[in-house]
């Protein structure tokens, strides 16, 4: 009976070995595994920190992409190493995959567009654009949406795709920006003495700056008013304070030198066919 245990054990010893071998060598796999995707991970984020050109978010993204694909291939290692047949699994995983990024195709275009963003960035966090038929002040940008707040404190979600398919302008973008603006006035006005009332309006406002000079000169001869196009410079922060406060400035300094803003108006000539 002792013979018969001795060797129903020395049948089952290399197999007891080989599976203690395999537990043991997975294990170190596993180890070694977490180790480097953990490493490759913490290398992305810290390159992506060094480089200020480039939005944090999109090298945790990097990041956590690589660590899941590094654990990816140490699971199929590990079931590799009991003798599992890994090409089906990976197969069936290639066509779930396919499948999810049919269902979610509007997530991946999203997905790709944030990337995009990311990587060029045409506008970061605090600057004011106009993207998407929206304006606003940019709060947040994520990989799949941009979140805006507009002047009446609206809060505006954005898809990512609907923002780099089309014309994206930054309010915030260079730190002088010009003011445009048109007034009209009368044809029989001196166009000199208007544009010394606007001079003189853009030269006493505490935000208009005085390099690069203003730009005051007739741009159209309209059917009813001669039109100026006055273009002041100032800082990006007090873009809106001078597009906003000049007009009526003007308006008052014209009014209080005599100078008529005309309306449109038509001269109409009676015919009287019975003479």
């Amino acid at each position: 009976m002792e013979l018969l245990d001795s060797i129903d054990m020395n049948q089952h010893l290399p197999a007891m070995i080989a599976w203690a071998t395999n537990i043991l060598l997975a294990i170190i796999i596993l180890i070694i595994g977490f180790w480097i995707a953990g490493s490759v991970n913490k290398l992305i984020i810290n390159i992506g920190k060094k480089n200020k050109h480039l939005d944090d978010t999109l090298f945790r993204f990097l990041g956590s992409l690589a660590r899941y694909l590094i654990l990816a291939f140490v699971f199929i290692a590990i079931l590799n190493r009991f003798g599992v047949q890994t090409a089906s699994i990976v197969a069936l995983l290639g066509a779930a995959g396919l499948a999810v990024g049919l269902a979610l195709q509007g997530a991946m275009s999203n997905l790709a567009a944030g990337v995009m963003l990311l990587i060029f960035r045409p506008y970061k966090v605090g600057d004011f654009i106009d993207a998407a038929g929206c304006f606003g002040n940019v709060t947040e940008i994520d990989m799949f949406t941009t979140i805006l707040q507009t002047f009446d404190h609206q809060q505006v979600i954005i898809p990512n795709s609907q923002i780099w398919g089309e014309k994206i302008i930054n309010h915030s973008h260079y730190d002088i920006r010009g003011v445009d603006m048109h007034f009209g006035v009368a044809y029989g006005e001196s166009t000199d003495a208007a544009r010394a009332v606007i001079d003189g309006v853009l030269a006493n406002h505490p935000h208009i700056l005085k390099d690069p000079a203003p730009f005051v000169e007739v741009e159209t001869l309209n059917d009813s008013s001669v039109d100026f196009l006055v273009r002041p410079f100032c800082k990006g922060e007090h873009y809106f304070d001078v597009l906003y406060s000049v007009p009526e400035l003007i308006k008052k300094a014209l009014d209080e030198n005599g100078i008529e803003i005309p309306f449109p108006h038509r001269k109409v000539i009676m015919v009287n066919e019975s003479t």
